[in-house]
């Protein structure tokens, strides 16, 4: 079993990956795997809304989102850590985000997912959910934790000093990896859920 990690901040080794790294220590008690992708100092345009991803099945821009899909589909949960900008994700990462989900064609049904946030004080808990939308638009389970997923440092480092933060983080990690070795066993169990056939609803005539 295997999470994929992705850290959306610009500093590779800042208050976002400490948080990270905590979870993947924990996920390592637990059996699971991780593969921790650095993501928020890249070079990674929005969509464009050209649609080619429908056609082609990977997205007309071959970057680190191509590179990423096959990681996605393998993995059995991801997580998604950022730093709070205006009460918002890395605009770097959305535009990762937003291309990763929509030019992927692969059942997502099932796959766990998680959000972190981390900020100075405020704005985490729009990020939070912000990170959410993702998740919950592709049938995905939304792994929770003792408190909103989120973590407190202005300076490289300081996380760590944040206890009760870390500890969302341990907690995080630990319901995520029973999440996920539950719903291993009950699609063994049972299968996934029948899905209905698409009815898109348009409110433009």
């Amino acid at each position: 079993m295997k999470v994929l990690m992705i850290n959306g901040s610009p500093h590779a080794k800042g208050n976002t990956y400490i948080a990270l790294h905590e979870m993947e220590k924990q996920f390592a008690k637990n059996g699971i795997e991780t593969e921790i992708l650095h993501v928020g100092n890249k070079d990674i345009r929005g969509c464009i809304a050209c649609r080619s991803c429908a056609k082609t099945g990977k997205c007309v821009f071959d970057d680190l989102v191509n590179e990423t899909a096959p990681k996605f589909e393998a993995a059995d949960g991801l997580v998604v850590g950022t730093p709070v900008y205006y009460a918002s994700a890395n605009a770097t990462l959305i535009a990762f985000l937003t291309r990763l989900f929509y030019s992927t064609s692969f059942d997502k049904t099932m796959k766990v997912g998680a959000g972190i946030a981390a900020a100075r004080r405020g704005g985490l808990s729009s990020t939070f959910d912000e990170l959410n939308k993702f998740f919950t638009i592709s049938g995905m389970p939304v792994a929770s934790s003792q408190y909103w997923n989120s973590i407190h440092g202005r300076e490289q480092g300081e996380a760590a000093r944040d206890a009760e933060g870390m500890q969302t983080m341990r907690a995080l990690a630990d319901n995520m990896s029973f999440l996920i070795k539950s719903i291993a066993l009950g699609k063994a169990e049972y299968g996934l859920p029948e899905k209905e056939p698409w009815t898109p609803t348009h409110f433009i005539r």
